[in-house]
């Protein structure tokens, strides 16, 4: 039974299954595709299956678009909304859904659950289970197991072959990373993630190390762990210097040159769909403990869009203005630079504290249409026409190469800039008489460079 899938799998004869077509789910189908596999992408959402039906997708992300259309019209590519018909004839089932939070912190299954009952209504000897959405720990041995298991009457790494393989992607790079990424391969058993590294080998050019299921859930939630971690670090010590005088830019590039330090770059907040989430799921089942640098980093970095307000606040309260009533102009609703996606994104609790505020908030952003209920701008002179504050949340590359002189003309008088992501100069701002509040600075006049010298 075993050499038949891996003869098919070598030969691109395998029949594969795609259940979820969001970010990962899409780009995984595609890759697939373009391989030479027969590829069927399964999604609830209507307007998803007729938009890849039609060689379309609404994710803007570089170079996928037209291979959509390419493997759509070779017919290796095609979506619909019946995942039974579609399950029954596969031989190789990837999982692709969300496994988001509930309010309470607690993980949310419900979307793998179905995925499963599903699969296993039509599940039959000999069929290749690959989990991509990232678990909490022992989710695939256990619950994933069993809901197979039980609903099929088969046996898990006998009759079946299981494997948990996270996907180690990041949105504006993710066809790259899907081909030269390495690829962690948890199996269920020996056979499982035989039979799975087989089937990664046909695409992924990066390097494809083999474990067991329950450490690839872990180490797939320690690296985004590990970063909420680093980034909730470099995020107080720009508190810090705040407070002190100091230019964290600079503290953290000279700290960095030891060659044991890595600290990575504070910010508005921490958005996306892994990193504010995953630090949940790592300790899902490990008893409560006394001291948790993962609960204390997720407090730090939920800290910080109410950091932003606060400067907002103290900028327009020294400029003599009320925020009531003031025209704050937001510049990027994403999470993270040059993308368009505005998942969990700091740009969200702060735009809604200004609204609470009576703030005339005014968002542009030139990849996302995400407004978070403030008045969306066309362009970004739109935006800042008539601003009392300016504030940087995205750091998208448009934003990088803004033009001071020309904002200061547009800007009502005595202007505020808060800059949550440092990208513009903070003595060009205070010279053309911006008051300058940029994340991570202390008091301009007290900071000393050798560059100023």
């Amino acid at each position: 039974m075993k050499d038949v899938i891996l003869s098919k799998i070598r030969r691109r004869t395998a029949r594969v299954v795609v259940l979820g077509l969001g970010y990962v789910g899409l780009h995984q189908a595609a890759m697939l595709a373009k391989v030479g596999f027969k590829v069927v992408g399964i999604d609830q959402k209507s307007k998803i299956v007729e938009a890849i039906s039609k060689g379309c997708i609404s994710i803007n992300q570089p170079e996928l678009n037209d291979l959509v259309k390419q493997v759509t019209e070779k017919k290796l590519l095609k979506a619909t909304l019946n995942g039974s018909a579609a399950a029954r004839q596969a031989d190789i089932i990837i999982i692709c859904v969300p496994t988001p939070i509930k309010e309470d912190k607690m993980p949310n299954l419900s979307c793998i659950e179905d995925s499963c009952k599903t699969i296993a209504h039509n599940l039959s000897k000999g069929k290749l289970i690959i989990v991509e959405s990232t678990l909490p720990p022992k989710t695939t041995k256990t619950f994933i197991a069993a809901i197979l298991e039980k609903d099929s009457g088969l046996k898990c790494g006998l009759d079946f072959w299981l494997a948990c393989c996270p996907e180690r992607i990041t949105p504006g790079k993710m066809l790259k990373e899907f081909a030269y990424n390495d690829r962690i391969i948890g199996g269920y058993n020996a056979e499982s993630a035989e039979v799975a590294a087989e089937f990664f080998k046909t695409f992924a050019k990066g390097n494809i190390l083999i474990t067991d299921a329950n450490t690839a859930e872990v180490a797939k939630l320690a690296e985004n762990t590990f970063r909420d971690v680093n980034i909730a670090f470099a995020n107080q010590l720009a508190l810090i210097c705040e407070q002190t005088g100091v230019d964290v830019l600079e503290a953290i590039r000279l700290a960095n040159t030891h060659p044991r330090v890595n600290i990575h770059m504070p910010g508005s907040g921490v958005g996306g769909p892994c990193i504010p989430k995953d630090p949940y799921l790592l300790p899902h089942l490990s008893k409560p403990m006394d001291y948790s640098i993962i609960e204390a980093a997720r407090q730090i970095n939920d800290y910080m869009p109410k950091h932003i307000v606060k400067l907002i606040l103290q900028a327009l309260k020294n400029k003599g203005k009320d925020v009531k009533n003031s025209k704050i102009a937001i510049l990027g609703t994403a999470y993270k630079g040059d993308v368009d996606d505005s998942r969990l994104s700091p740009s969200e609790p702060i735009i809604h504290s200004l609204i609470r505020l009576s703030a005339e908030t005014t968002v542009y952003d030139p990849h996302c249409n995400e407004s978070f209920k403030a008045k969306k701008a066309n362009s970004l002179r739109e935006a800042i026409k008539g601003a009392d504050c300016l504030v940087i949340i995205t750091d998208h590359t448009q934003f990088k190469k803004l033009d001071i002189r020309e904002i200061k003309t547009l800007m009502n008088s005595r202007p505020a800039i808060i800059d949550g992501r440092r990208i513009l100069n903070p003595y060009e701002a205070k010279k053309l008489g911006f008051l300058y509040y940029g994340l991570g600075l202390g008091r301009l006049e007290k900071l000393v460079y050798l560059h100023e010298k």
